[in-house]
């Protein structure tokens, strides 16, 4: 239904709340106001759309200041307005004029201000999962999975490693094998085993003779 204007502040604050309006000047004592009256109201009924498009009547009698402002002078004046702004003005009875420019007016306040609108289905974009013409799957962000059996394999295989190389050099080893250690065996010294009491027994001689045996013999 449209909106019957009661004062200026009414109709600023109209102007200020709507993307389009069309506001329809008029008189009582107008005959082609009364005749028009019922095309205007029916437009209204299938276009005004609450903070988008308002449809509006000013009594010129009663709101003298409104119609002196958009400087109205014949009855009835159709006025559409875009922010605020006037964008097209029809003068007289004429309902063919009038349509045409209420549809123009319902085009520029954007979609869905024609009635019915198009409407969306689906369920959406939802956080953190497969949204519309998504497929399903890992979402972004998500962390990858541990993979506890090779992490394990290669722990065992790492302390395996460092223990093998720890030990594999032996100091009792290098010890053994010192020419400091008195139980190793020296050159031209072997190791008593056939002794008792595990003593050492001079190397056996050469199989030659020297000129110091061939003296002493």
């Amino acid at each position: 239904m449209p909106i019957s204007i009661t004062s200026s502040a009414q109709w600023r604050q109209t102007l200020n709340s709507h993307a389009v309006v069309i506001a329809d000047f008029y008189a009582d004592w107008c005959g082609p106001c009364k005749m028009i009256a019922p095309t205007f109201e029916s437009l209204a009924t299938k276009y005004a759309k609450p903070n988008k498009i308002a449809f509006c009547k000013i009594d010129v009698d009663a709101q003298g200041e409104v119609a002196q402002q958009y400087g109205v002078r014949a009855m009835p004046t159709f006025l559409v307005l875009r922010n605020g702004s006037v964008i097209e003005t029809i003068q007289g009875a004429n309902p063919q004029a009038l349509t045409a420019a209420v549809d123009k007016a319902v085009k520029l306040a954007g979609p869905g201000a024609a009635g019915g609108g198009a409407t969306f289905s689906g369920s959406g974009q939802r956080l953190g999962g497969a949204g519309v013409g998504r497929p399903a799957g890992r979402s972004v962000g998500r962390p990858v999975a541990w993979d506890l059996k090779g992490f394990v394999e290669a722990v065992i295989a790492f302390f395996g490693l460092y223990f093998w190389s720890l030990f594999s050099l032996d100091p009792y080893k290098a010890a053994e094998n010192s020419q400091f250690n008195r139980f190793n065996p020296r050159p031209g010294v072997q190791s008593g085993g056939g002794q008792s009491g595990g003593g050492t027994r001079p190397a056996a001689r050469p199989g030659f003779r020297t000129m110091a045996d061939l003296g002493s013999s």
